[in-house]
Parts: structure tokens; C-alpha cells; sequence
């Protein structure tokens, strides 16, 4: 596995001290925001986590291995470079053998972390079901990830540019809990609430740390999503952002952008017809999940 996997001095250090560790993906820095507020977003999010207790630990393909934790260069490389590949489960092999750079996704992501033993990783939101999968079959790669791999996911529910309802019978057909972090109801991104409910509600890292100890304990393989909402301060008015995603959806279709492109196309799209305003709560949002994400990670180093 050496040949495959490479560790920044301050992951190792952690991991080697049993020091409480949180997984970032690397997709959001070269797909999902734009330069150079990609970048700096990176750096911020990984000093939150420094501030609570934790070490971060950044994921992404560079120069034939898994890089577990980056450097600034190479966060500056993943965040200003035009030929970084979306890497999901199925691309990983390939990118390796190749040597080509690659974002990671949750689903890549999620693998890469459980190969290095960690089990706590914060992100923005979730994969899930596309509108129209019943003819499209386009289902996210994050969702069979989930159902797979003991990893738990902190994030702000899932993009509400998807069919959340399907996306949660996916995630109970798998048996992947979905735990909302001081709420009820199953946030959606931009949005704190949705119509849909959570599975369980947790008030407290403890709480959820706990849960993770238990599932696993039991070899009940799989991840957790934990979904965590966005800030009242930083949140969208609902009706606003569904107006402006079903604008998007429309010219999605309209232009026959399909499979692991429509992500990128609709959270561009939105952040165009939004003024910029979703790109701030999306910022605002991780930033929030790396705060609550750390407090997790630290709790369940406690118990293992």
C-alpha cells in the first residue's frame, strides 16, 4: 500500500500519536468553487479544524499516489489547474496508474480515508439521486459509498438540486443512518430545512461519536451521514433558491449536460443566477460542518 499512499508530516504525526484526524475532499477546491476563493476556502476550513482540536487532512491524486493531506503548494495546484480530473471510485485506479492529477469526490474520498483509518470527514453536501433517475438511472456514486464504507459524513444534507426523497429511501434501503445534528428535519444545502425528516436526531459530538462506536463495534459496515444545517445567519430563503434550481435544472436539460457533469454545471449555474450569494453560504456552510465536524472527530478518539 506504501507505493499507493503518502502522508503529509502533520497527518502522520497525528496518526502516529492517535491524535483525532477529519477527512476533506478536494473536489469542492478544483470543481466546486471558483479560484481563488477555492483555495483560500481550503486553507480557512483546514485552520478551523486546527482550532478545534483536530488535524485535517485534505485528500487528492497527485503524481501517482493518494495524497493523505496537502501542502499550500499543492492545495494552490488542485485549486488553479485546468486538468484536474473528478475522481470517484471508479477513476481512482486509473489516475494512479497514470499519474494525473484528481479531485476527490465524498464516494473517493470516503475510500481514501478508510484506508488511512480515518473515520471522521466533512464536506459541503452529499450525492444523491438526480430528478428524473426512474429514466436517467443517474444515481451519485456517494450514496453506494455510503452503504459500504465506515465512514462518517458531516455535511449540510443533501444538494437540493436532487431528488432528496429518493436519495433518503436509497440511503434506508442500504441501511445508512441519517442523523440530524441539532435538528429534525433533514436540511437541504442552501436551505436549513426540507419536507423530509432525519432518522435520528443528535444533539451533541458525544452523542454522535458514540452512535459511530456502537455501529461499528457491531461490524455493521457502512458510513453515517451526518447532516448538519446550515446557519440561520448564512441560510437562503427556500422558495427563492427552489425557484432558481428548477431554472437550472431546465437549461441542464435543455442542453443535454448529464452523468458527473451536471453537479458542476448546476452549482455554477445557481451561483450565476444567485448573484454570488450561493457561493457565500456554501463557503459559509463548510466552514460550519468543519467546526461540528472536528468536535465529532475529537469525542470519538475518546472512545477508541
Amino acid at each position: 500500500m506504501k507505493q499507493y499512499i503518502s502522508y503529509s508530516t502533520e497527518v502522520k504525526e497525528a496518526l502516529e500519536s492517535g491524535k483525532a484526524i477529519v477527512a476533506l475532499e478536494s473536489t469542492i477546491i478544483s470543481h466546486g468553487m471558483p479560484y481563488p476563493q477555492n483555495v483560500i476556502t481550503a486553507r480557512e476550513v483546514e485552520q478551523i479544524i486546527r482550532d478545534n482540536g483536530a488535524v485535517p487532512a485534505t485528500i487528492a491524486i497527485l503524481d501517482g499516489q493518494i495524497k493523505i493531506g496537502l501542502s499550500d503548494e499543492e492545495l494552490e495546484v488542485l485549486g488553479n489547474s485546468p486538468d484536474v480530473a473528478k475522481a470517484s471510485r471508479r477513476d481512482l485506479g486509473y489516475l494512479l496508474a497514470t499519474k494525473q492529477k484528481g479531485a476527490t469526490t465524498v464516494a473517493a474520498t470516503m475510500i481514501c480515508a478508510d484506508l488511512a483509518g480515518i473515520r471522521v470527514f466533512v464536506t459541503g453536501g452529499i450525492g444523491g439521486v438526480h430528478r428524473g433517475a426512474e429514466t436517467t438511472m443517474d444515481i451519485s456514486a456517494d450514496l453506494e459509498e455510503l452503504a459500504q464504507t465506515n465512514v462518517a459524513v458531516i455535511c449540510a444534507g443533501a444538494k437540493s438540486i436532487l431528488d432528496i426523497g429518493l436519495t433518503l429511501e436509497f440511503l434506508e434501503t442500504k441501511g445508512v443512518p441519517v442523523v440530524g445534528y441539532q435538528t429534525d428535519a433533514l436540511p437541504a444545502f442552501y436551505t436549513r430545512t426540507s419536507p423530509f425528516d432525519v432518522n435520528f436526531r443528535a444533539d451533541d459530538a458525544e452523542t454522535v461519536a458514540a452512535m459511530l462506536k456502537a455501529k461499528w463495534d457491531l461490524k455493521l459496515q457502512g458510513g453515517v451521514v451526518i447532516a448538519n444545517p446550515i446557519r440561520v445567519e448564512d441560510a437562503m430563503e427556500e422558495s427563492f433558491i427552489t425557484n432558481i434550481i428548477e431554472k437550472a435544472l431546465a437549461e441542464a436539460d435543455e442542453k443535454g449536460i448529464a452523468g458527473k457533469n451536471v453537479t458542476p454545471f448546476l452549482l455554477g449555474k445557481v451561483k450565476e443566477l444567485t448573484e454570488g450569494k450561493s457561493l457565500v453560504a456554501n463557503i459559509a456552510l463548510v466552514k460550519h460542518n468543519a467546526v461540528v465536524g472536528s468536535g465529532i472527530a475529537v469525542a470519538y478518539q475518546k472512545l477508541i
